[in-house]
């Protein structure tokens, strides 16, 4: 029975996992969740496919699994997975678990509450935000990806390392969530931006097949900027 796929590629964690299974050639059944409409709040929803109503999750034949460094992890011991994925050597490993465990808090925490104030909650109630809490949020932004940049960029072309692994899809996934509320992590680091442009270039045609929604929104604001100067 093939794995089937839970999943809304408007998701950081979903479109990563999305480009994990595709990159590392794991067959699997894709069954999209429209969380835009709600599809993932019904009470059926919950009783039939995930307790917890939400994406990304799996179901393995009679296993289901969530949250999506647990479905990476879960993925590289029961399929043949590229050791660069998730090395097998120990340090190696606990080198790609620091950024797994450290990002929650960081890097998504801030990317994802920014994002969620200047686009989301607007988009969905018509009410702006409080242009005070906004400036403290991108400040946040500001300081997380700088501390990225500083922490897991500063010696290797990859986090912490020399080849790509499951943590740089799931930080450039992040990253690029702000870019539809009019931010750009790119401007001003550099090391940054040639990070995100090999992650891309390993993972593609993938990175960018995830990325198609994300990147109409992004070109749509864009151009609602300029056309208010």
């Amino acid at each position: 029975m093939v794995l089937k796929y839970y999943f809304d590629l408007m998701s950081q964690p979903c479109r990563a996992v999305y480009i994990f299974l595709k990159v590392a050639n794991i067959p699997f059944e894709p069954c999209t969740v429209a969380l835009r409409k709600g599809e993932h709040r019904t009470e059926e929803f919950k009783q039939k496919l995930n307790k917890f109503q939400l994406v990304p999750f799996i179901h393995d034949g009679d296993f289901k699994l969530s949250e999506s460094v647990a479905i990476f992890r879960y993925l590289t011991r029961e399929y043949p997975v590229k050791d660069n994925w998730y090395p097998k050597d120990s340090k190696q490993q606990a080198r790609i678990d620091e950024y797994l465990e450290y990002q929650h808090l960081n890097i998504r925490g801030h990317c994802t509450l920014y994002f969620r104030q200047k686009w989301l909650e607007p988009t969905i109630t018509g009410k702006q935000p409080d242009p005070k809490k906004l400036k403290i949020l991108e400040g946040n932004v500001v300081n997380a990806l700088d501390k990225f940049q500083e922490f897991f960029l500063a010696d290797t072309p990859f986090i912490n390392s020399q080849t790509v692994s499951f943590a740089d899809i799931l930080a450039a996934c992040e990253i690029e969530q702000p870019r539809m509320a009019g931010f750009e992590p790119r401007d001003g680091r550099p090391r940054l931006k040639e990070w995100i442009e090999r992650v891309r270039t390993e993972c593609n045609p993938y990175y960018d097949e995830a990325h198609v929604v994300l990147y109409k929104r992004v070109e749509k604001a864009k151009q609602s900027a300029q056309a208010r100067l």
